[in-house]
């Protein structure tokens, strides 16, 4: 029985050619999406569940009194071993890293890279895989690396690469060889090696070689070291706690202790929930909308069901005499449906494939081939194709199988016909789906637009930023700025800054500031950031009151935003100039200048405070900042790096515009808005095919009606009118209920940024606009030809 009904479900969709090709194409256009987008959930979903013991793995993380005094995902540096060193019955082992950033060569093969100086335990603790050596004793032994099997490839041109060398760069401009002692093979997704995008980490250095680089990770007065801790089996978080505070009150200076609240947090649910479910909350949107796509597919898929069922009524009714059963005929239907929707998914496992790549370039983000998944997974798609099929199935089968075989027999629609209130309201229910993603993409696209807009209260055209060498010492800082002066004097540069830091939230620290006369009690935490005189001029800063650092000079004055003035208590910016403040030391500051707010860090946040000092005198730097001059830019950098090369031999020149260090700061946001574009354009071809589809079975069913409107005297215009007046209101009326749900959704995304656009009538009006005024082309361009034929031939048509 089940042979005969794939032959005859085989038979109607070879001959129902334009049903057959509206359906798969709209169901497989969703099932690729939905495909992409369960692949990409599902890769950041297992960001951390490949470590060893991932449910015993935590980060030990910081809740500050005052948020300006330190960053949520570090703590002091020793918190985490003395807990595995003083309560090993809780604490099964421990990880500490800090990422730096610095010259690594090889012969003529020269680049900046970023280097994770942690423990030992790094290898064996998370289980990371070597190619190459042994990982027990692998990062033991001073002046030693291991490298991921990227780098060696990129340094080497291979991976069998232990027991050569690589040249590392101090941060005090010596270079030592290095001694590679493993080759680790690529981690994957995790917040161990990679805790940030801008931790790109290949290099892991043993903590042996710290003092090498000026670094110590055995600090109570840093909070700003990442650490880890692997909990005994049965040991619950709030079991550290009381362990956690007591070492900090007793170790720590009196103010991170008295500010400071340690926690841990899972491994597993780090990276989703971090930046308050940043990542989680993306996810939920992206399911959210491909769960529409492929509902509004199914919506077609029933639609077309229903609207083709007059053509099979008298085969309805002819099987009905020779004996067919209800239950048969719901079977034979059910069974149609389901191998389309096989097919569709197939069409759609396709799709995903030569999609794949593209869909990872537009995301940044590598999604994993068909073959990569768990085998388990291959059976998903076949899965959702059956209940697709079932569920899309079985309204037509039933409506189908319930018709009177006398009124089949004569080809009756008015059992059908009477389901058109239904079928409509499908029609609106697609048309308000894609004018909410639509409306969604609208103000996503603007919100992002704003990040890289003129109203960042700073100039962020043309500006290049180089990673220098690092000599952190009075010499090192002259020498840094005899190079910036030359550089400085080409014609290709219009300005050039040597400082701690771009724009893009990376201060190098949170420092205290209270003023002079007051104690420390009263002290306000501000973002940091070291600087030459040169800074306000490459940014285009304004200058609220006072001045800037005019050179060596001021390494004793100090200029801060319009933020931090007011939280010192000063009531406006000119107020503060002249003022001294305390940074901890003995020794006050003046402060000379105050600054217009601008954007440091990303607009979900308010503005910081923010306290600039002269570079000269906090003797830390890491870039070099250029604004080019407007013309022939990959000329112009050319000419730069050939300077860089003459002044700086050994360094490498990898620079970085500004637009692109906004697009890490916002990468997430950028993601979301890449793919809400995609799903925009899927929701409107659905959209589309399904009234194409609609409006193509209606012209079948009133062929003859439309003959004998154009006897009796209709034009071709009139004609057209009538289809138009009979699908048009239904999709204006599904734009018009999406406007209020469109508003009330974005604006609840919008209350997550401190700095947003203003919400206006705009993204919701031209959605509904643009849908109504394409469906309304598509139903004239498809009525037009039955419009325009000879009457006669429509009389004629059976």
């Amino acid at each position: 029985m089940f042979k005969n009904y794939l032959k005859i479900a085989f038979r109607h969709i070879s001959k129902s050619r334009f049903y057959t090709a509206v359906t798969v194409l709209g169901l497989s256009l969703s099932f690729t999406f939905c495909f992409l987008t369960a692949a990409y959930v599902w890769r950041e979903y297992s960001v951390n569940l490949s470590l060893k013991n991932a449910g015993n793995q935590y980060i030990v993380q910081s809740n500050w009194k005052d948020p300006n005094m330190g960053i949520p995902f570090t703590t002091v540096g020793p918190l985490a071993k003395s807990l595995r060193e003083q309560y090993p019955d809780l604490v099964a082992n421990y990880y500490r890293w800090d990422g730096i950033t610095s010259t690594v060569s090889k012969g003529d093969r020269i680049f900046r890279e970023g280097l994770q100086v942690g423990d030992s335990t790094l290898l064996t603790m998370y289980g990371f895989a070597l190619l190459q050596g042994d990982a027990r004793t692998a990062l033991t032994e001073p002046f030693s690396v291991v490298i991921t099997e990227d780098r060696a490839v990129k340094y080497f041109g291979r991976k069998d690469v232990v027991g050569e060398t690589l040249t590392i760069e101090s941060f005090s401009g010596t270079k030592h060889d290095f001694k590679i002692t493993g080759v680790m093979k690529m981690a994957g997704q995790n917040s161990v090696t990679h805790l940030t995008p801008e931790n790109d980490n290949q290099f892991y250095i043993p903590v042996a070689s710290a003092a090498y680089f000026n670094r110590k990770l055995d600090e109570w007065d840093n909070p700003y070291r990442v650490a880890y801790v692997e909990l005994q089996p049965g040991i619950q978080p709030q079991d550290l706690q009381k362990p956690m505070q007591d070492f900090l009150n007793k170790n720590a200076p009196p103010q991170v202790a008295a500010n400071m609240r340690p926690f841990i947090t899972p491994l597993k649910t780090f990276y989703l929930d971090q930046n308050n479910g940043l990542v989680k909350t993306m996810l939920w949107i992206v399911s959210a909308i491909a769960l529409f796509i492929l509902l509004m597919a199914i919506v077609n898929f029933i639609n077309l069901s229903i609207g083709q069922a007059s053509s099979r009524l008298k085969e309805i009714g002819v099987r009905k005499v020779m004996g067919s059963r209800k239950r048969q005929l719901v079977q034979q239907f059910l069974t149609e449906s389901t191998l389309l929707a096989i097919l569709s998914s197939v069409v759609g496992l396709i799709g995903y494939a030569i999609a794949q790549p593209l869909f990872s370039d537009v995301l940044d983000k590598e999604l994993p081939s068909v073959l990569n998944f768990p085998l388990w997974m291959i059976f998903f798609p076949l899965l959702l194709a059956v209940l697709i099929g079932v569920a899309a199935g079985s309204y037509p089968a039933f409506v189908l199988a319930r018709v009177k075989t006398t009124e089949s027999v004569k080809g009756k629609q008015s059992a059908v016909g009477s389901n058109i209130l239904l079928r409509k309201s499908l029609v609106a229910f697609q048309a308000f789906v894609a004018s909410v993603v639509f409306a969604g993409a609208f103000v996503i696209m603007q919100q992002v637009e704003l990040f890289f807009s003129k109203k960042l209260g700073y100039d962020k055209d043309y500006i290049v930023s180089v990673q220098t060498p690092r000599d952190w010492t009075a010499k090192g800082v002259q020498q840094m700025m005899t190079v910036r002066n030359e550089l400085a004097s080409m014609p290709e540069v219009k300005e050039l800054s040597l400082s701690w830091s771009v724009p893009n939230g990376m201060s190098s620290g949170s420092t205290p500031v209270f003023t002079n006369g007051k104690d420390s009690s009263s002290a306000v935490g501000m973002e940091t950031i070291s600087t030459d005189e040169h800074y306000l001029d490459v940014f285009r800063i304004p200058l609220k009151a006072g001045r800037f650092f005019s050179g060596l000079s001021d390494t004793s004055k100090v200029v801060m935003n319009e933020t931090a003035v007011k939280a010192l208590g000063f009531s406006y910016a000119a107020s503060a100039v002249g003022q001294e403040v305390r940074l901890g030391g003995p020794a006050p500051f003046q402060i000379i200048g105050v600054v217009n707010d601008f954007h440091f860090g990303s607009m979900k946040a308010a503005t910081l405070p923010l306290l600039m000092m002269h570079v000269a005198r906090n003797d830390i730097y890491r870039l070099l900042s250029f604004k080019l001059r407007a013309g022939n830019i990959p000329r112009d950098l050319a000419a730069v790096e050939k300077r860089w090369s003459n002044l700086l031999p050994g360094s490498a020149f990898d620079y970085t515009f500004m637009d692109d260090a906004l697009k890490r700061l916002y990468a997430a946001e950028i993601q979301l808005k890449k793919a809400v574009q995609l799903a925009v354009i899927l929701a409107i071809v659905i959209v589309l095919l399904g009234i194409s589809g609609l409006v193509s079975i209606s012209i079948q069913k009133r062929t003859k009606e439309i003959g004998v409107r154009k006897i009796v005297g209709a034009s071709a215009i009139n004609i057209i009118s009538i289809f138009l007046t009979d699908f048009l209101p239904v999709v204006l009326l599904g734009g018009l209920l999406a406007m209020p749900v469109s508003w009330y959704l974005m604006r609840g995304w919008l209350n997550d940024y401190a700095y947003r656009i203003a919400v206006t009538p705009l993204p919701f009006l031209v959605p509904v606009t643009v849908i109504v005024g394409v469906a309304a082309i598509l139903i004239a361009l498809q009525t037009t030809k039955t419009a325009n034929e000879n009457p006669v031939k429509s009389l004629r048509t059976e």
